[in-house]
């Protein structure tokens, strides 16, 4: 991993990313991309060039005091540090920025349930989820020295996955682990044991991982709803990290019943970490 990209809004979440890509970055030889989506006001807009000319300057000004205060940090030291600004909220912009950097990585804080302040309101978190091409970490609080020990990708066994499960064990790699495959049995889309585990098993070998050592890594629990269960077993299992394989644009995969895997980037209180079907 040489490039990883850090959206921010200068809030405290913000920082909690920033910490954590400072962690990755560090141990892979990475550099950061700090990008601030200014959102300039309507308001700020006006038909006299001067004026506007003044009004961005205003903003670019603060831009800057902020970027020298939140990159004043001490685990930013030693690590290259690159600022990109842009003046509209439009959040396909920051795929196009991983894009014209090479990132392979976006790290982002995130509140919880209502998303990022300011810049990232509400279900922003979610849109950069769906509208990124690499893989997005959404961090929720502060972690000093950043390391996984253990994680799952969640997955409902169907090929479409197959893809991104290749990408997170290869994300994972960087931590040394081997993630579980964790399967949430529910009500609505019930399975026997035995229809389950003969789904793992294609999945094993449409991967090409047909092996016991990695049939030991299946997981498989039962719980009334998706999300539900995938807490309740990260909780339990003491998991460091989620996996979640998204359909982009058009929403997380079938599984998940609509936008079940943005909710859980949302909600889930240990980091989680998308990635594109």
């Amino acid at each position: 991993m040489k490039t990883i990209l850090v959206p921010v809004d200068f809030s405290e979440q913000s920082e909690y990313a920033l910490e954590v890509a400072a962690s990755i970055a560090k141990k892979q030889d990475a550099e950061i991309v700090v990008l601030h989506m200014m959102g300039i006001p309507d308001s700020f807009l006006t038909k006299d060039e001067k004026q506007e000319v003044f009004n961005a300057i205003y903003f670019m000004k603060i831009t800057r005091q902020k970027f020298e205060k939140m990159l004043d940090k001490d685990y930013l030291e030693g690590i290259d540090v690159t600022q990109a600004v842009k003046t509209h909220t439009v959040f396909s912009e920051i795929n196009e920025v991983a894009n014209e950097y090479e990132a392979e990585l976006i790290v982002m804080g995130s509140t919880g349930a209502s998303g990022v302040k300011e810049v990232f309101v509400g279900s922003n978190t979610e849109k950069v989820v769906r509208t990124a091409d690499i893989p997005v970490l959404v961090i929720k609080e502060r972690i000093h020295d950043f390391k996984i020990d253990k994680a799952v990708f969640v997955t409902d066994f169907e090929l479409d996955t197959l893809n991104a499960f290749i990408r997170a064990r290869e994300f994972f790699k960087l931590f040394g682990v081997e993630p579980e495959v964790l399967y949430i049995n529910i009500p609505e889309k019930f399975m026997s044991t035995r229809e389950m585990k003969l789904k793992a098993y294609n999945f094993l070998v449409d991967v090409g991982m047909d092996n016991k050592k990695f049939k030991d890594n299946i997981v498989l629990y039962n719980d009334y709803t998706a999300e539900k269960g995938i807490f309740e077993y990260c909780g339990e299992a003491g998991v460091d990290a989620i996996a979640i394989p998204t359909h982009g644009r058009k929403g997380v995969g079938h599984f998940f019943l609509g936008s079940m895997g943005e909710d859980i980037a949302n909600h889930a209180s240990i980091p989680v970490v998308t990635f594109k079907i």
